[in-house]
């Protein structure tokens, strides 16, 4: 079977954590006789350098062409003086919005041999935790009407959030669905005791969970959830909320597994074709070293291939091989600390994942 792939590589690590998943998706797809065709299109700053905005009309539609789309990374200081509209991650949201991408599934996974990697105590690493955060994607603060007025201290600048009733229900939706196949447990985060949009956000919950009797549901103010989950996240199964609390709230959790750059996320529409990503940045400190952790991008292949292609036993073959190499002791640089491992680059990290794959 064949399967056309947009690779975005971006910019900073983005290239070499890209080449990763490339590699370890060619050897998934020689062991189970599959063909995946990737076609390179520009990104972010790479795509300003080159032809002057951070999204071209080719990309768009070398996405939409695709069965599936494989991201980098886009941003860095080099792009950092340019006005909001004309900035690297200025793409992000464009592309989101143009392949109709309105579900982030995050999922925070502390993985067995990363335990002492993790900030916790150990007695809240002991039993590990599986956590997955849906975050709506194309509605919020990040795209309302924002710029600057004349406010009653002088200049003043102004970003609005909104959300309608039908972009709380297919978020609403999408979580109650993703709870359903795991612990049946949802947690839906907002700030209802303030803003006018999360009290909406609650009622529509509220009426959708009438249809989910097998969900265990509750609400959450966004204060307490971040609390909640450094006190014990193993609370946790499935939690939904907006955009902005989405983001901030799935970096707090990556960091609870040791490493940002172990967590894969996979951004969703009405279609199969998705768009996967890591959920870390360019890095542009340490582009081009081959210092990267390729875990995030290579689990995001995975999620590609259980997602996008319902390819599930591939995607498992990708997640065991990555559990196995962390169990053998491989670590790239942000998941050493003190423990006087030597630290491996990405390309020998991503070297261990294939032969794994290759040997299973």
């Amino acid at each position: 079977m064949e399967y056309r792939i947009a690779l975005l590589k971006g910019d900073g690590i983005g290239p070499e954590i890209t080449d990763s998943a490339v590699q370890v998706l060619e050897q998934t797809a020689d062991r189970f006789g599959h063909r995946f065709v990737f076609t390179p299109y520009l990104i972010g700053g790479a795509a300003i350098d080159a032809v002057g905005e951070p999204l071209p009309d080719e990309t768009v539609q070398g996405c939409l062409n695709s069965d599936s789309v494989l991201l980098g990374a886009v941003g860095g200081p080099k792009w950092d003086g340019l006005p909001g509209d004309q900035r690297p991650e200025k793409a992000l949201l464009g592309i989101r919005a143009a392949l109709g991408l309105y579900t982030n599934l995050r999922p925070a996974k502390l993985f067995p041999a990363l335990k002492g990697a993790s900030p916790l105590r150990d007695d809240l690493t002991a039993q590990g935790f599986d956590i997955l955060i849906v975050r709506e994607l194309t509605g919020g603060i990040y795209f309302g009407d924002r710029g600057y007025r004349e406010g009653k201290y002088g200049e003043e600048a102004f970003d609005t959030e909104c959300y309608s009733v039908m972009e709380i229900e297919r978020i609403g939706k999408a979580a109650f669905e993703a709870a359903m196949p795991r612990n049946r447990r949802l947690v839906s985060v907002d700030k209802a005791n303030v803003l006018e949009t999360s009290r909406l956000w609650r009622s529509t919950m509220h009426r959708l969970a009438a249809d989910y009797p097998e969900v265990q549901y509750s609400d959450l103010f966004v204060d307490n959830a971040a609390m909640q989950l450094v006190r014990d996240p193993r609370q946790f199964d499935v939690i939904v909320t907006s955009n902005m609390f989405g983001d901030i709230l799935s970096d707090e959790a990556s960091q609870l597994t040791g490493s940002i750059g172990m967590l894969a996320s996979a951004s969703l529409g009405d279609t199969t074709r998705g768009l996967y990503e890591p959920i870390h940045g360019s890095a542009p400190d340490i582009a081009g070293k081959d210092l990267a952790n390729p875990v995030a991008a290579i689990l995001s292949g995975a999620m590609m291939l259980r997602y996008a292609f319902g390819l599930s036993a591939e995607a498992d073959a990708i997640e065991q091989a990555v559990d196995t190499v962390l169990e053998r002791g491989c670590r790239t640089a942000d998941l050493v600390g003190d423990s006087g491992i030597r630290p491996l680059s990405c390309t020998e990290m991503t070297a261990e994942v294939v032969r794994c794959i290759a040997s299973q």
